[in-house]
């Protein structure tokens, strides 16, 4: 790896960090919330608002951005970490998360939230926004990249297999898909509850070029995304391969982190342990940045 590579490499690694700290300060200060999904697009998030999407944190409204879609809405913790730690909004909204009056709901909101460029929550929705936007893009002739991060459980919603039909039909190449494989929704695991088979062999024979990618590797995430916009004549997709709660071992573990809840010593104990620990890597990352 060229020196430049590494440190490039080095500077996502301490975006994730920053944005798995604050994702947990956040949730640690509510007392609760969706830890286990919103943790394992953390890696994802890095490598999309550090190095792959154009941006510009002091006009979010720019005309030639490109669009993100959280269709798993209940991950919006992840994003607002990210945005902040990006400087679309001060870092001090995080901590009202969810509270009255705050511009940070549970879920993503695009009329209240900086950045945010679709309101989603209701799972399955946020497939066809996406088809929607990256239409509409495509019409009026702006090259922006829509991508569209969508939950395998969600998978279980029709809308989102209609939506990929569009897609793939209308080859819009520009709309990445990325659905977080991370083998668990509310209930249980995936498996237990509707077996979604193999989803990378799903997406395929409905026309996409599809990438199963291991969602903790940075560079791998980067790679796969460098590759798929290389696609110019079919829908793409990538199956992220990760878990629940992904960077926080203890979390990982539990079979009910879905959405977790603090309040028993333990769960505080390891929370905060998680809390120190990524504080520490956070400044020993930026010591080198």
């Amino acid at each position: 790896m060229k020196k430049d590579d590494r440190s490039e490499l080095s500077d996502l690694e301490n975006l994730r960090d920053k944005i798995r700290l604050e994702t947990l300060k956040m949730l640690g200060h509510m007392g609760y919330g969706h830890l286990g999904g919103s943790m394992s697009i953390v890696e994802l998030l890095a490598v999309l608002y550090g190095k792959q999407m154009a941006i510009d944190p002091s006009n979010p409204n720019w005309i030639g951005r490109d669009r993100l879609v959280l269709s798993k809405g209940h991950a919006g913790p992840a994003l607002y970490a990210t945005l902040a730690v990006q400087g679309f909004f001060p870092q001090e909204w995080l901590l009202t998360l969810n509270e009255g009056g705050t511009h940070l709901p549970s879920h993503p909101d695009r009329l209240k939230i900086p950045g945010v460029d679709a309101t989603t929550g209701s799972l399955g929705q946020g497939t066809s926004i996406a088809a929607g936007m990256a239409t509409g893009l495509r019409l009026s002739d702006n090259d922006a990249y829509t991508y569209l991060i969508v939950g395998d459980g969600e998978l279980n919603e029709g809308q989102c297999w209609e939506a990929f039909q569009y897609i793939a039909h209308n080859k819009l190449n520009r709309c990445i898909v990325v659905i977080d494989d991370n083998k668990k929704q509310l209930d249980g695991y995936t498996a237990d509850i509707l077996n979604p088979f193999d989803i990378q062999k799903k997406m395929e024979s409905f026309g996409f070029i599809t990438l199963k990618v291991k969602g903790d590797d940075l560079k791998a995430i980067d790679d796969a995304l460098n590759f798929l916009k290389d696609q110019k004549n079919s829908a793409v997709a990538i199956v992220l391969d990760t878990i629940k709660a992904q960077g926080v071992p203890f979390f990982e573990k539990l079979e009910d982190n879905h959405s977790v809840k603090f309040g028993t010593a333990n769960y505080q104990e390891e929370l905060d342990k998680a809390i120190t620990t990524l504080e520490e890597q956070v400044v020993k990352g930026g010591s080198h940045a």
